[in-house]
């Protein structure tokens, strides 16, 4: 089964990467290098990625005519997607598991940051499937 592991950042208790220590920095992006190539080791890991601020984020909208196009997402919102990673896992078990390990990645003088990490699973449509476009 595939699932979406959407990282989001919140600012409340976890300061801005830009004020943390360079090893910090460091410490967090090992984290986040290592996650990824034991996923990709043990075959599970379809896909991740970090995402740009939502300062670069568009929100778009039509009806079928022109799009309109605003800024987005939220603007007024503290809390933003800031990656994700696209796993194929047996089970929702496996899932938050990974889930887990990746909301303790060392922050701040290398406490885990507790990001959250939302669990979303992604039905299989399509030839031999049930479910829109079947």
């Amino acid at each position: 089964m595939k699932y979406l592991l959407l990282m989001h950042y919140r600012v409340e208790g976890v300061p801005p990467m830009e004020t943390w220590r360079p090893e910090e920095i460091k410490a967090h992006i090992a984290f986040q290098q290592a996650l990824f190539r034991e996923l990709t080791a043990s075959g599970e890991l379809l896909d991740g990625q970090g995402l740009s601020g939502p300062e670069a984020a568009r929100i778009v909208t039509s009806d079928g005519g022109e799009p309109v196009v605003t800024d987005g997402p939220f603007a007024e919102s503290k809390e933003f997607l800031a990656g994700y990673w696209l796993v194929d896992v047996p089970s929702d078990e496996r899932a938050i598991e990974i889930a887990a390990k990746a909301s303790a990645a060392p922050g701040p003088g290398g406490r885990p940051i507790r990001t959250p990490i939302e669990v979303r699973p992604v039905p299989e449509f399509g030839p031999g499937a049930s479910g829109p476009g079947a």
